[in-house]
């Protein structure tokens, strides 16, 4: 099952940028993300995101 970017962006919610990729995860899991959503956020780059359009154009195309 796939995953859109508007769960993601639910994922992150309130979510303090500029942020890493691993501050992306852990947020997530903290709002109990859902297997999709922790899985696309696994497979984002390694980078620092600068806002919540920053992570959608990585994810865009998943």
């Amino acid at each position: 099952m796939q995953t859109s970017p508007i769960e993601v962006q639910k994922a992150l919610k309130d979510m303090d940028y500029p942020a890493s990729k691993e501050k992306l995860i852990q947020h997530a899991k903290k709002h109990s993300a859902s297997k999709e959503v922790m899985q696309v956020l696994d497979e984002l780059p390694d980078k620092e995101y600068t806002n919540a359009a920053d992570v959608s154009r990585e994810f865009s195309g998943k």
